[in-house]
């Protein structure tokens, strides 16, 4: 499953000059706002996180909340993403990956889901007839 989003930066920049590192709160964890460098990164990171619960089919809610989507770095600054324990075995995600970019006014990102077999019981509360 896929999941990309586009935010526009300055709408970041915005967001932390009024609501500041609360803002920040509201979607990251202490954790991922260290990783944060500025306005452009916290675009990145958003996007990210909105792209991984569209690639899950459900959004932002209670199924999958912003701190249920955990972002860190490779070593070589690449972007990881992991769910909480909940999510992954609710969603029976067996591997999960993330690309962020920027460009110009944009920071952009895309989710790559793979998916284990899904219970039928699941399935139908997912995929109602």
């Amino acid at each position: 499953m896929i999941g990309i989003d586009l935010i526009k930066i300055d709408r970041m920049r915005r967001f932390i000059e009024r609501f500041g590192d609360q803002g920040l709160k509201k979607f990251l964890t202490t954790e991922e706002i260290k990783l944060i460098k500025n306005h452009r990164n916290a675009a990145g990171f958003w996007a990210a996180k909105e792209a991984c619960s569209k690639a899950l089919g459900c959004g932002i809610g209670h199924e999958c909340g912003f701190h249920d989507i955990f972002l860190s770095k490779s070593p070589k600054g690449a972007p990881l993403v992991a769910l909480s324990q909940r999510v992954q075995q609710a969603f029976n995600i067996t591997d999960i990956s993330v690309s962020i970019t920027h460009d110009g006014e944009y920071a952009i990102a895309v989710v790559a889901l793979e998916q284990g077999e899904i219970p039928i019981k699941l399935f139908a509360t997912l995929y109602p007839c």
